[in-house]
């Protein structure tokens, strides 16, 4: 495992997306790990942006990843206990367009489609299965 040293101003420019923002929340709203696919279909997101951004995440030092199979799965960082805080806030955010809740009730059907608590399905929305190949 790799020790990733996280700079506050990494950590913030991280959170300036849209899209990053939405990743984060979902993580800390259900503190669940994930795989590209779980997100392209929760976040109806393109695989090749949301990989953009996940890395970002990772970069930042706020995710971390694992490899199981052919599956990645992405998990919140907990550590430093000053992140605690941070997630708080993160779900703390107004959600007047109700993207947060969207994005939350898609991400848990999707979950209902694992086997043994893990992925076996990959993308599952239309509009970007076949960017998938």
């Amino acid at each position: 495992m790799q020790i990733i040293t996280i700079q506050p101003e990494a950590i913030f420019q991280a959170l300036a997306d849209e899209t990053r923002l939405r990743i984060i929340r979902l993580k800390v709203v259900t503190g669940d790990e994930s795989c590209l696919c779980e997100l392209v279909d929760s976040l109806q997101e393109p695989s090749y942006k949301l990989s953009r951004h996940l890395k970002i995440l990772r970069q930042a030092g706020l995710l971390s990843s694992q490899k199981e199979g052919r599956w990645v799965y992405h998990r919140l960082v907990t550590t430093p206990a000053y992140l605690a805080q941070l997630y708080a806030t993160v779900q703390a955010l107004p959600d007047s367009k109700g993207i947060y809740r969207a994005d939350l009730k898609r991400f848990r059907d999707r979950l209902c489609l694992r086997e043994d608590g893990r992925c076996q399905v990959g993308i599952q929305s239309e509009a970007f299965k076949t960017e998938a190949g």
